[in-house]
């Protein structure tokens, strides 16, 4: 969008020509099959993920080199081993990064361009670290750092604090927390921390309730208030809701750094500003002793005795 901006400006192509440049980055049609949305990360800070699910291999690895050759990078979700393997073989000299059943495919020399905001997770067990993982792939694709702590259970809640601790201190602007079982982590997150909370029931567990359902439960009944959740397995939702968070978050701290810097630029030294009020202190004591003579009448025949009383001058 920037380079047919500048081209634009520089009078290099049209108005016209822009227009359907910039058309032909909002939307790419495949072969009359799929419509790649590739203005999504513009419109709204997180990049289109290609689901694997129900797609062949060799259609979903199509898909994401598509959105990596036209945007910079393709995001992949639900991955199978047949999926990984044509995403290889169809990505070539790309760059692919696993996140367990999900996967990013860089073209070369491009990165996310950073975003100082912080995303910190956390699963109750390592069965949930692969739907964890989805969640960090689109956190990292939007220039975000991602902290993430596994198997911290209240089954061995001693295992808990410290973790916890290490994130907050880390300067975690959201945190998510992925749980199965009976998903009882989430509320417990909420309810120590003043940071945004960001529930992901897991389909882990098993016997009634054990596809998720538990969890989901669990986490939409919690006594903490401002526990946010999302779908079971929805890990790229969870990612987006956080980077949508931290972004914010991030932007309001470099709005106030330019601020701060404006008003220091603005502001006098602080020498300055104490010799300006010692200055104006003496000024004001000088104009109040002026003010005070001013109302004193002078009479050059009147002296005063010894016993404070007036007395007259002898001729």
């Amino acid at each position: 969008m920037r380079e047919v901006l500048r081209r634009l400006v520089a009078g290099e192509i049209t108005e016209d020509e822009a227009l359907a440049e910039i058309r032909g980055i909002q939307l790419d049609e495949l072969a009359g099959r799929a419509r790649l949305d590739l203005g999504r990360y513009l419109r709204r800070g997180v990049p289109e993920v290609v689901l694997a699910t129900g797609k062949s291999p060799r259609e979903a690895a199509r898909l994401a080199t598509s959105l990596a050759r036209r945007q910079g990078q393709g995001l992949m979700s639900r991955m199978t081993e047949a999926h990984r393997s044509a995403l290889a073989e169809a990505a070539g000299a790309m760059r692919i990064f696993d996140y367990h059943a999900s996967a990013r495919v860089l073209r070369d020399g491009f990165a996310p361009e950073p975003v100082e905001g912080k995303v910190g997770i956390l699963t109750a067990g390592t069965s949930d670290v692969p739907i964890a993982d989805e969640a960090r792939m689109v956190i990292e694709a939007c220039g975000l750092e991602a902290r993430l702590e596994a198997d911290l259970g209240v089954a061995g809640l001693h295992r808990f604090v410290g973790p916890l601790a290490a994130v907050l201190e880390w300067g975690a602007d959201v945190i998510v927390v992925a749980a199965g079982m009976d998903g009882v982590l989430p509320g417990l997150v909420a309810g120590l921390t003043d940071v945004p909370v960001i529930g992901l029931p897991v389909s882990t567990g098993y016997g009634r309730g054990g596809a998720g359902e538990a969890a989901l439960n669990t986490m939409l009944q919690s006594c903490p208030t401002g526990l946010v959740v999302v779908n079971i397995d929805n890990g790229v939702g969870a990612g987006a809701a956080a980077v949508l968070i931290a972004s914010r978050a991030a932007q309001r701290r470099r709005r106030g750094r330019i601020t701060a810097s404006a008003a220091t630029r603005v502001a006098p030294p602080r020498s300055e500003v104490v010799q300006n009020g010692a200055m104006s202190r003496r000024k004001a004591a000088a104009s109040r002793s002026v003010k005070a003579s001013a109302r004193t009448p002078i009479n050059a025949n009147v002296t005063m005795s010894s016993r404070g009383k007036p007395r007259r001058r002898r001729p």
